[in-house]
């Protein structure tokens, strides 16, 4: 909730989560943002957006 309305690559999650020397794909991002949309998001109330080609940010509910 540090960088509302900033967006990251999938490279950027990876490394700043996950740290430089994780051995999964951009994809482990995708999974874990599905993941805690279905946790935290109900109704109309989203916290992820996903920028095409780009990556996710957080938004303020």
């Amino acid at each position: 909730m540090e960088n509302v309305g900033k967006v990251f690559t999938r490279d950027q999650l990876l490394a700043n989560v996950w740290g430089v020397e994780n051995i999964g794909g951009t994809r482990t991002v995708d999974v874990h943002i599905r993941r805690l949309r279905y946790k935290l998001e109900t109704g109309n109330v989203t916290y992820f957006r996903t920028v095409k080609n780009v990556g996710y940010g957080m938004m303020e509910p």
